[in-house]
């Protein structure tokens, strides 16, 4: 039985990242940032082996590289180690956030006004759960979206289950305008993936 990954955020005015994702989220922070990263999302899987999985990007706006990847993962790993929130082994995936990105902090919503989402809420709004419409932004009450018919509404950021941007011709051409030059990046889901390890086996992580 895997351990309960809920949909999760961390932005300035909105964490909801609980548990022992909001203890992981508190320690690494800090030195993501330090870097010149973000936190999209973290989530913990797996009850013998538990896998840390981090969900990036650049501050900068640009699209994260494999070697920003390695970057996060070697930093956070070396303070994970020390912290040591996990107790036996567990494994270290970061990765980027990809194009058809998860949609985690109000930031998100307001960068990629335009383009088609979809998302569930945990509860009904206007008597439905799932939504798909184009991105308005972020207000204070939640995400917007405009859908098919029209219609405008407005997804609580604390009933979100999840929220993605659908992979469009558009995105695409967006996302391809904030590739680094020196990028090796297609525009995919960059990851870097560490070996199972834990407090008493430091040299294990490769």
């Amino acid at each position: 039985m895997a351990l309960q990954a809920a949909f999760s955020v961390l932005d300035e005015d909105l964490s909801s990242h609980v548990g022992l994702e909001g203890r992981i989220a508190a320690l690494i922070a800090p030195t993501i940032e330090d870097l010149g990263f973000e936190i999209v999302r973290i989530s913990v899987l797996g009850r013998e082996v538990p896998t840390v999985q981090i969900m990036a990007d650049r501050a900068d706006g640009m699209l994260i590289t494999v070697e920003d990847c390695e970057q996060i993962s070697h930093a956070v790993g070396a303070v994970l180690d020390v912290e040591d929130p996990i107790p036996g082994n567990w494994t270290l995936e970061v990765s980027s956030a990809g194009i058809d990105r998860p949609l985690t902090r109000p930031k998100d919503w307001d960068r990629f006004a335009g383009h088609l989402a979809k998302a569930e809420v945990l509860v009904p709004v206007e008597g439905r759960r799932r939504f798909s419409g184009i991105v308005l932004g972020a207000s204070e009450e939640g995400g917007r979206l405009r859908l098919d018919d029209g219609k405008e509404v407005v997804l609580p950021f604390r009933e979100l289950k999840k929220a993605r941007l659908v992979l469009t011709d558009a995105l695409i051409e967006a996302t391809e305008a904030m590739m680094k030059p020196s990028s090796e990046a297609e525009g995919g889901e960059e990851q870097v993936s560490k070996g199972a390890k834990g407090k008493k086996k430091p040299g294990t992580r490769h």
